[in-house]
């Protein structure tokens, strides 16, 4: 039977409703069950029939908050920061903020010497995990290249030459083979594509590109080794003029300059290389087609 609120809006005979709901309370029923089993459907007055009287200990949940709580002002207490208490418990830096900002704020652990030492110690560390994920990437693409065959090799001289060498404009047909680079494995490459179109070593010229205040014996040496040369093979070298204006940063013991390598009577060889990379452009114009 349904109990119906009176004229006040108050259920009929509420003391003897509130009899029958603190009986069932304390015989342990939570507040769903002592509302089906009354019919109150009014959760205001269902409060006011059990009011005083405590919810039964199964109908308790424990509060997972609470605990996290506790354990973070433990934590604080200890000297720990809001990052370390965030990062130990896994929830959010307002949440720690809120739950510690009573208590009051630890001491230093480190001297501003120490705190610095740390930071390189930690900079140290990425830096060095860095550089060892950069090396497994490059190991890893090395390992992908496998052997060069010839043709392989061919397209790899010929996107060189266009890409580092001299062309002729169509104002100015001059037809040499001229290429400039700074980067040894680049020269060791092209000198290697080079033999491969049986180039005659003796049909090469080699000159040293380089800022006139950089060491040019030095340079002188360096490309030889490189290109497997002798030192007196060399023409004299080009000397890029000093502009106060700017800082240069091509300086220091790893600063060589450039090599420029010529090949005599290259006409004919000028004309293949410009032949192959136009079928290298076709082919890669019909891929995008």
């Amino acid at each position: 039977m349904t109990h119906s609120p009176g004229k006040n809006g108050k259920y009929e005979d509420f003391e003897g409703l509130r009899e029958r709901a603190v009986a069932l309370r304390r015989e342990g029923y939570s507040l769903r069950q002592i509302r089906d089993e009354l019919k109150i459907f009014n959760n205001d007055i269902l409060n006011r029939l059990v009011k005083g009287e405590p919810p039964p200990e199964w109908t308790k949940r424990p509060n997972a908050k609470d605990d996290l709580r506790e354990r973070a002002r433990e934590l604080r207490l200890q000297g720990w920061t809001y990052d370390q208490i965030q990062a130990a418990l896994g929830c959010s830096r307002s949440s720690v903020s809120l739950w510690v900002r009573d208590l009051p704020r630890p001491e230093p652990r480190y001297t501003p010497e120490e705190q610095r030492a740390l930071m390189q110690e930690g900079l140290a560390r990425r830096r060095a995990a860095e550089h060892e994920k950069r090396r497994e990437s490059k190991v890893a693409a090395l390992q992908n290249i496998g052997e060069l065959t010839e043709r392989e090799l061919l397209m790899v001289g010929v996107a060189l030459y266009w890409a580092e060498g001299s062309k002729s404009k169509p104002y100015d047909r001059r037809e040499r083979a001229i290429f400039v680079n700074s980067d040894a494995g680049v020269i060791q490459t092209y000198l290697a594509w080079l033999d491969l179109l049986d180039v005659d070593r003796e049909r090469l010229t080699f000159r040293v590109l380089i800022h006139e205040s950089a060491d040019v014996e030095a340079a002188h040496r360096y490309w030889a080794t490189v290109a497997d040369v002798d030192v007196s093979v060399f023409a004299k070298p080009t000397l890029k003029k000093h502009n106060p204006k700017t800082v240069r940063k091509n300086t220091g013991d790893d600063y060589h300059g450039c090599l420029v390598i010529g090949v005599s009577r290259s006409a004919h060889l000028y004309n293949r290389i410009e032949g192959w990379w136009s079928g290298i452009v076709a082919q890669a114009q019909a891929r995008l087609g």
